[in-house]
């Protein structure tokens, strides 16, 4: 499995457009050692030829742009090497660049029950691309299955989607909360080599079952969107603690860092980082902490395979 990291940081990008915290300012200024990042994203294919997204962020143009082979194909007018769209919840910064993905052609959307009401309703996304392409959904279930391409052939991978703890989405103009289900984390295996990637770029706790999924994966890429419980109030951005926005912290001794530090994964990846997050710094304590544990604070372009 050929694993592609298109957009590591979490929505907003970094640098966040209107954003002057520390870490916005300093890699706008080149004071701070750390990679401009957009928003959450990953391509993935087993054969390099066929290439699934997982979610769609509203960076996507440009990221397909910086990898060739989700461009059009030698020779042809128009056309892509997509088979389809996996998504993870209905956060923006995962379904907006379905809107930029219009014009075609119709690409299946992998999606929890959730996660496509929760687009249809508040984002109207079946209406809108439905005077376009059109959309195709398609609900996963928790065991493994074959995934399949746009024709409805083999990819060469199975998933499965393990509903976990999510936050209903702001758009909804109902009261956010917690709830199961509102996310899932997505398991992918090559059929052939038996790699496992585990995608979870939004956990808000991280249970021994939960644990028990990765335990056996060859790539994690997990919710790395803040360090600290109470970075946003720190940083003078926000007023909400990570665990109210849906995102278990790295650090701390109740943090995903010390959870996954033993897990004998080769490839254990943060994803979905905040421009609020230290661990975007190269030379932070924090992105130190990360790297002595075994672990990796992923960037863009960066690619894995399993």
């Amino acid at each position: 499995m050929l694993i592609h990291l298109l957009g590591t940081a979490a929505g907003g990008g970094f640098p966040q457009w209107n954003c002057a915290c520390p870490g916005c300012a300093g890699v706008r200024s080149g004071s701070l050692r750390a990679r401009l990042r957009t928003q959450s994203s990953v391509a993935l294919s087993a054969d390099g030829k066929r290439w699934f997204l997982l979610n769609a962020s509203p960076d996507v143009r440009a990221q397909m742009e910086s990898f060739p082979p989700l461009g059009p194909p030698r020779g042809g007018l128009r056309g892509t090497a997509l088979e389809g769209i996996l998504l993870s919840n209905a956060d923006l910064d995962h379904t907006l660049g379905l809107f930029v993905l219009r014009e075609g052609p119709i690409l299946p959307l992998h999606a929890s029950r959730p996660t496509r009401r929760a687009v249809e309703e508040g984002l109207g996304l079946s209406r809108v691309l439905g005077s376009y392409a059109g959309a195709e959904w398609r609900e996963p279930g928790e065991q493994f299955q074959p995934l399949l391409g746009r024709e409805g052939d083999p990819s060469g991978l199975s998933y499965a989607f393990v509903p976990i703890l999510g936050k209903t989405p702001r758009y909804l103009g109902l009261p956010c909360r917690m709830a199961p289900g509102e996310s899932v984390l997505m398991r992918i295996r090559d059929e052939k080599t038996g790699g496992e990637l585990v995608y979870a770029p939004a956990v808000a706790a991280l249970e021994d079952g939960l644990l028990a999924e990765f335990r056996e994966s060859g790539a994690l890429l997990l919710d790395g969107t803040f360090f600290r419980e109470e970075e946003m109030m720190h940083s003078g951005v926000g007023a909400l603690g990570a665990r109210e926005m849906g995102h278990l912290p790295v650090g701390g001794p109740d943090g995903s860092l010390e959870r996954i530090r033993r897990l004998p994964i080769r490839h254990k990846v943060y994803v979905h980082i905040n421009n609020t997050n230290p661990m975007l710094d190269e030379r932070s304590p924090e992105h130190a902490q990360v790297t002595a544990s075994g672990a990796q604070v992923g960037w863009d372009s960066m690619e894995i395979e399993i």
